[in-house]
């Protein structure tokens, strides 16, 4: 197989601010795989949770370095394969995956999801991010999502403020007097003490919230237990969590876990984790980073075996190259193309 790749860059309408950072955009890769005249698409991008970053160099450098040992090699030779793509760096890893499923569904002339026997009904509703701002500006963006997608009803609040709890506090407010109608999600990315966390949690909760993402840092899980016990909102786990194997540690520490393509390493990569979570006992959600629709689109092929969705990050881009999953309602709307149903954006939806 012969592998052509390409940067391109995505620009956010609304700069995302979260707990460690503001991020405007990213510089992506579009990986694109042919054998027997097939052509399979995917993406990698860079994303950073603190300690641990994968700039875009570093993936095309290591694409660059791989290519050679890949021509030999088939997309249905997935066993082989997987253990030649296992030293690279996660993000790539699902680019390339994505590639192979993609060229898989345009060889079966099938849809991704249907290739996996999923049911595009049980798709579950998305929600859209608030970021971290002040008041002001926070409802501002939470008005502009009601204009660009008014039936969807679960807003995922960034919380984990620079400025302090009674920063968060005034936000949250802020936002729920403007809209009160809506289903909250919080995502703290980290960014709270354990003491903080117990506090705001319980805040929270009177005020209707229906979760907690990663309220501590990653590396402070074992203080999930005292948090769960002392305040009465479920935890999901997102920077924690990245391979099969770390669920069963974590799932004492958490009601569910964040799963995101880029870093799991894949479609491939992210069944095995939601199986290892509904085997915990444990719900399951998929989000993303800076990622246009092709990611998108690929993460949602698994949509239905998801009970939470956060893929909204496509929707805030000024330049998506490709159009795939569209929005209908509040729910992401599977398309019957082959493969993941992508497309370049110019030839339409």
């Amino acid at each position: 197989m012969e592998l052509l790749w390409e940067r391109f860059t995505v620009r956010k309408h609304h700069a995302l601010t979260i707990s460690r950072g503001t991020s405007q955009g990213n510089t992506n890769l579009w990986i694109r795989l042919r054998a027997d005249g097939i052509e399979g698409w995917g993406e990698a991008a860079p994303f950073s949770i603190g300690d641990r970053t994968q700039t875009t160099d570093e993936l095309d450098t290591a694409l660059a370095a791989i290519a050679p040992h890949l021509r030999a090699h088939h997309p249905l030779e997935r066993q082989r394969l997987q253990s030649l793509l296992a030293v690279l760096p996660s993000a790539l890893r699902a680019g390339l995956d994505l590639a192979c499923w993609d060229w898989l569904g345009k060889a079966t002339g099938q849809p991704v999801w249907r290739l996996l026997g999923l049911h595009p009904q049980r798709m579950p509703a998305l929600s859209v991010t608030v970021g971290i701002a002040s008041p002001e500006a926070a409802v501002e963006r939470l008005r502009a999502w009601r204009d660009q997608c008014p039936q969807i009803q679960l807003i995922k609040v960034k919380l984990g403020s620079p400025e302090g709890p009674e920063a968060d506090r005034r936000m949250f407010t802020a936002l729920q007097e403007a809209e009160p109608g809506l289903r909250w999600l919080v995502d703290a990315n980290g960014g709270w003490d354990l003491e903080t966390a117990i506090a705001l949690g319980r805040w929270l909760a009177e005020r209707g919230v229906e979760y907690l993402e990663q309220p501590l840092p990653r590396g402070r899980e074992v203080a999930l237990a005292e948090l769960r016990r002392l305040q009465p909102l479920p935890v999901f786990l997102d920077e924690s969590c990245w391979h099969p194997w770390d669920l069963p540690r974590l799932q004492d520490q958490a009601d569910g876990f964040n799963f995101k393509l880029l870093k799991c390493g894949g479609l491939s990569e992210l069944q095995s984790l939601i199986h290892t979570a509904r085997a915990c006992e444990r719900q399951v959600m998929f989000g993303c980073y800076s990622d246009s629709s092709l990611l998108n689109s690929a993460a949602a092929q698994l949509g239905p075996l998801a009970d939470w969705l956060d893929l909204d990050s496509h929707l805030n881009l000024l330049d998506d190259p490709f159009a795939g999953v569209a929005l209908h309602g509040d729910r992401l709307q599977l398309s019957d193309r082959p493969g993941l149903g992508v497309i370049r954006a110019s030839l339409g939806a």
